[in-house]
C-alpha cells in the first residue's frame, strides 16, 4: 500500500555563485532542430540535471525560468526546448512521447554529460520516464513531477485536455484563464493577488505549438515502458493539483518498482508555489538523502 509524505515547511538554502553563463546549442533530431540551454556551476562533483518542460510553446523558459538558476548554483543544468516550442523547429506533425524522448536523448548525448539526473514536469514527466526506460545508460536518477502514465480511462483528465483544445482554438483568453485556475492552488492565487494573477493568465498562449502539446497530452500512454525504468526514481505529487489529479502521481509510484514518493501541498506547478521545498526535495534525492516512501514500505 502506498503511503504519502507531505512536505509543507520551508527550508533555507545556502546559495553559491553561478560560475558560467547560459550557452545555447542546437542539435538535429529527425526533422527537428532542437535547442537547449546549458547553465550553472562547472563543479564536476555534482551530476548534471536535465529539466524537461511541460505543455506550452514557451517551453523551458516558462517552466524553468525561476527554478533553474537555483539548481544551477552548484551544478550544471540543461534545459531542452522540445518540438512544439517556439525555439525548436520541425515538420509540424503529431507529437509522440517516444519522439520527444528521442530529442531529450539527443540533447544528453550532444552535451556529453551522461548519465544525468533527469527531471520531467507535467507533459515532461512521461517523456522523462520514456527516456529512462529506453536509455537506462543515460539516466542516473529520475524525478517525475505532477505526471501521469495514461490519459484514456480518466474522464476528468481527458475532459481537461479536451477543454484546453476547444478553448485554445475558440477563446484564447478563456484558455489562459482556465490554465491558470487549474495550474495553481486557490491559496496561491489569492496570495499573489489579482494583478499578478491576471498577468500570469497570459503566460501560456494557445499557439499552434501549445495545441500540439495538448493533442499529445490527450494521447499519453507509457504503461508498457514503466516496468523498464531502472534508475532510482522519485515521484512528486501535488496534493491540490487540479490539472493532473495527484492520484496519477501515486499510480506512477506504484508502477515503478523501488521508487520513492513524496507530496507537496500545492497546485500543479509546485515549484512556483513552494520553490525552496521543491529544490530541497530534488537536491536531497539526487544527493542520496531523499525524503519519501519507497514502494512496499
Amino acid at each position: 500500500m502506498t503511503t504519502t509524505t507531505a512536505i509543507t515547511t520551508a527550508t533555507a538554502i545556502t546559495t553559491a555563485p553561478v560560475t558560467t553563463a547560459p550557452v545555447t546549442t542546437t542539435v538535429a533530431v529527425a526533422d527537428a532542430l532542437v535547442r537547449y540551454d546549458r547553465l550553472g556551476s562547472s563543479d564536476d562533483t555534482r551530476t548534471p540535471l536535465v529539466l524537461v518542460h511541460g505543455t506550452g510553446s514557451a517551453g523551458a523558459a516558462l517552466t524553468w525560468g525561476q527554478i533553474a538558476p537555483r539548481f544551477a548554483e552548484d551544478r550544471t543544468v540543461i534545459t531542452p526546448d522540445l518540438s512544439g516550442t517556439d525555439r525548436t523547429t520541425d515538420g509540424g506533425g503529431p507529437l509522440t512521447v517516444e519522439g520527444l524522448a528521442s530529442q531529450v536523448i539527443a540533447v544528453v548525448e550532444d552535451a556529453g554529460t551522461g548519465p544525468v539526473d533527469l527531471l520531467g514536469f507535467s507533459m515532461g514527466s512521461p517523456v522523462a520516464a520514456a527516456v529512462a526506460a529506453l536509455r537506462p545508460d543515460l539516466v542516473r536518477r529520475l524525478i517525475l513531477v505532477a505526471g501521469w502514465a495514461h490519459t484514456e480511462g480518466d474522464e476528468f483528465l481527458r475532459s481537461t485536455f479536451g477543454l484546453w483544445n476547444r478553448l485554445g482554438t475558440s477563446d484564447p483568453v478563456a484558455f489562459g484563464r482556465f490554465v491558470l485556475m487549474t495550474g495553481f492552488s486557490r491559496g496561491f492565487l489569492n496570495a499573489i493577488g489579482r494583478e499578478q494573477a491576471d498577468a500570469m493568465a497570459a503566460n501560456m498562449p494557445s499557439t499552434p505549438g501549445t495545441l500540439r502539446h495538448v493533442d499529445l497530452d490527450a494521447r499519453v500512454d507509457i504503461r508498457t515502458l514503466l516496468p523498464r525504468v531502472q534508475a532510482e526514481t522519485l515521484v512528486i505529487g501535488c496534493r491540490q493539483d487540479a490539472t493532473v489529479p495527484v492520484e496519477h502521481s501515486r499510480d506512477l509510484h506504484a508502477a515503478i518498482p523501488g521508487s520513492t514518493y513524496a507530496e507537496l501541498d500545492t497546485g500543479h506547478v509546485a515549484f512556483f508555489e513552494q520553490p525552496e521545498e521543491f529544490r530541497r526535495l530534488v537536491d536531497e534525492f539526487t544527493l542520496g538523502t531523499a525524503l519519501g516512501t519507497t514502494l512496499g514500505a
